[in-house]
């Protein structure tokens, strides 16, 4: 039903993730500036993803982190959990009632993990067209996100996507993108990416530093 990918550059943490349920966005993704990134997938508990974060933020080990996690956790068989800090080695963890064929993979900067696949190599694939890309975070886990679907992504239809982004020195998700509902959401979510990357500094700075942020552009702005 799922296939995610969570990543670290320079700073940020992001994530991008697509599914055949609605809104997989809301429920999947987790991220906190300064932490990391982690993800709720397969029989989702958003719960845990707050708890993961609460954990990077005390230690920053992503496997000890999810090792912290599931012993509180219940229903853990139902649950597909990823993590990865701010240094170190990221982490994933598939419970023995997840969907489907299902995996993970580990990067030098970047986790994936899927269930429902076509193929169980998908993460893999997704880890390595990540750490190869450049560009933008934003871009580099679209792309990761675009090769899964290419190599055949979930059994099903893929129907709802997203990526989100924080950066250290800013309070909120520098990027917040999601297509809750569509017949081509990466389509879709790959042009709302190709429109917000150049405005999204501008928006950050109208939030810390409004006197100096550039013209918003629109009619009656002066």
């Amino acid at each position: 039903m799922t296939f995610s990918i969570a990543a670290r550059q320079d700073g940020r943490f992001g994530m991008a993730v697509s599914s055949s349920s609605p809104a997989v966005a809301a429920r999947c993704v987790h991220l906190r500036p300064g932490v990391g990134a982690a993800a709720s997938q397969n029989v989702t508990d958003p719960r845990l993803g707050g708890r993961l974060l609460d954990r990077l933020a005390a230690h920053g080990d992503a496997d000890r982190a999810l090792a912290e996690v599931g012993e509180g956790a219940t229903d853990l068989d139902y649950r597909q959990l990823t993590a990865v800090g701010a240094t170190g080695p990221a982490a994933w963890f598939s419970g023995q009632r997840t969907l489907g064929t299902h995996g993970g993979a580990v990067g030098p900067h970047s986790v994936a993990a899927g269930n429902m696949l076509v193929t169980s190599d998908l993460p893999s694939i997704m880890v390595e067209v990540f750490e190869s890309a450049t560009g933008e975070l934003e871009e580099r886990l679209l792309a990761a996100l675009r090769a899964a679907l290419d190599a055949g992504g979930e059994e099903g239809p893929v129907h709802s996507a997203g990526v989100a982004v924080v950066a250290p020195d800013v309070e909120w998700r520098v990027t917040d993108l999601r297509v809750d509902w569509s017949e081509a959401p990466i389509d879709q979510l790959t042009e709302a990416v190709r429109v917000w990357l150049p405005q999204r500094d501008d928006y950050v700075r109208r939030g810390l530093r409004p006197a100096t942020a550039p013209s918003y552009g629109v009619p009656g702005d002066l």
